[in-house]
C-alpha cells in the first residue's frame, strides 16, 4: 500500500493547469496503485504563515525550554513533516510564478527544512534524512522554460529538485504544461504535458 502526498500550491481553482496536471499525476498513480492512501495539503486553503523571528526561535529553542506559542509552532511544523516521512511518493504541484514557486509553497519550505527532520549535518556535511521516496513535479508555465532562451529563467523546477534533493529525496520526475500563453503553443500545452505523463 502506497502512501501519497498530494502538495497544491496553486491559488487559482477552476483554470489552475498545475492543478489539472497534479490531478492526472495522482490518477495515473492511483491507476498503478490502487489501494494507495492519498493525503492532500491544499497550501491555499490552509495557509503556512510567513516565517517571523517568533517561529525561528521556536525550531532553535530546545524542547524543555519552549513556551506554549512555541510547542503549539513547533508540533505546527513537525505535524507538516510527518506528512513527508510517512510518504512514499509526492506529488508537488508548482505553476512558476514570476521564475520561482509560489509563496505558499516557498513557505511550506520553510516550516519543513528543519536540521534533525528532513535533513541532518555530519562530519561529511549536510544528509538528507527523507529516503526512499519518488517526487513527482507537475510545472506548469506561460512561457517554455524546459529549453530554448529562457531555461536559464526557470528558478521553479531545479529548486524544487534542490529542496528535495537537500532531504534525500534523488528519485524525480518532471511533467511540464508550458507555453500555456504563447499562440500556436496554448492550445495543446495542457494534453501535451498530461500525455507525458509516465509513472515509474
Amino acid at each position: 500500500m502506497k502512501q501519497i502526498l498530494h502538495i497544491i500550491s496553486s491559488p487559482r481553482i477552476e483554470v489552475s493547469a498545475s492543478r489539472k496536471l497534479g490531478n492526472s499525476v495522482l490518477e495515473k498513480i492511483q491507476e498503478k496503485y490502487p489501494d494507495s492512501v492519498v493525503k492532500e495539503r491544499d497550501l491555499t486553503k490552509n495557509l503556512v504563515p510567513l516565517l517571523e523571528d517568533v517561529h525561528i526561535n521556536s525550531f532553535f529553542t530546545p524542547a524543555e525550554s519552549r513556551s506554549p506559542e512555541q510547542e503549539t509552532i513547533n508540533q505546527y511544523s513537525e505535524g507538516l513533516i510527518s506528512e513527508l516521512q510517512e510518504a512514499d511518493i509526492i506529488i508537488i504541484e508548482s505553476p512558476m510564478y514570476n521564475f520561482s514557486v509560489p509563496a505558499t509553497l516557498r513557505a511550506y519550505f520553510d516550516y519543513t527544512s528543519r536540521a534533525g527532520y528532513t535533513f541532518q549535518y555530519s562530519e561529511k556535511g549536510p544528509e538528507g534524512l527523507l529516503k526512499n521516496k519518488k517526487l513527482y513535479i507537475a510545472f506548469s508555465s506561460g512561457n517554455i522554460y524546459s529549453e530554448g532562451p529562457y531555461q536559464a529563467y526557470d528558478s521553479n523546477v531545479p529548486y524544487v529538485k534542490n529542496v528535495f534533493g537537500f532531504y534525500g529525496v534523488t528519485d524525480v520526475s518532471v511533467f511540464r504544461a508550458e507555453g500555456l500563453s504563447i499562440p500556436g503553443v496554448m492550445e495543446n500545452a495542457l494534453e501535451k504535458g498530461i500525455e507525458s505523463i509516465v509513472i515509474d
